[in-house]
């Protein structure tokens, strides 16, 4: 009996009390209840969706006013070949849930895993690009072309870089996972490169949905 009144009146914090008293520490809390460094990727891609918002409906301007110039989308466009490279990058989007997954789970092996899975297919959506640029050219559409080939290559190129990005900031966070760096009390840090990448899968989606199915 008087052991335990001694534990109480030590004011020794329990082990509950002082992990979460480390969690607090390591993510303070906002006027938000939401990590600083996560609204700030949302107000980034706020600011993002303005930016291609802006370029999707440039280029459905410039397209319909230059049609007549060719060469004409439906003479370069490659529906069934763009739709596999659109279902690549929309398949990283679920390696990178499972990425997110593993380190929620404490298994850094497996998010490892994926998150190199996810930059594959991101890299693998690139080549496809680069091949589907280099056969525009041959076929007589650049940049100077016409203002229809002006405002796909801005767009899509735009978007690649996108994609460009996310795959090099992937890989460095697996870099960064080999060192010991990432684990699952900052999951945050694979969180936030979650919603970079899904946001770059929707803004694709919207692109060959307005580019490509629809192009007259």
């Amino acid at each position: 009996m008087s052991q335990a009144v001694a534990e109480r009146t030590s004011g020794a914090a329990p082990p509950a009390a002082s992990t979460t008293h480390a969690l607090e520490a390591e993510h303070p809390h906002t006027s938000t209840g939401v990590d600083s460094r996560k609204m700030l990727m949302w107000a980034f891609l706020a600011s993002d969706c303005m930016f291609f918002g802006t370029l999707i409906a440039t280029y459905m301007v410039y397209k319909q006013r230059q049609e007549l110039i060719p060469p004409v989308p439906r003479e370069i466009f490659d529906i069934p070949y763009t739709s596999v490279s659109a279902f690549v990058l929309l398949l990283s989007s679920v390696t990178m849930v499972l990425a997110l997954d593993a380190i929620q789970h404490n298994r850094v092996a497996r998010m490892r895993t994926w998150l190199i899975a996810t930059a594959l297919l991101g890299s693998v959506f690139l080549a496809g690009q680069y091949y589907e640029f280099t056969s525009f050219f041959s076929e007589g559409l650049n940049l100077s072309t016409s203002l229809f080939g002006s405002s796909f290559f801005l767009l899509t190129g735009f978007h690649g870089t996108h994609v460009a990005i996310g795959v090099f900031w992937l890989l460095s966070l697996v870099v960064q996972s080999w060192r010991g760096k990432i684990t699952q009390a900052n999951a945050l840090t694979i969180e936030i490169a979650g919603l970079y990448w899904h946001f770059v899968d929707i803004v694709w989606i919207l692109i060959f949905t307005l580019v490509y199915l629809i192009p007259e």
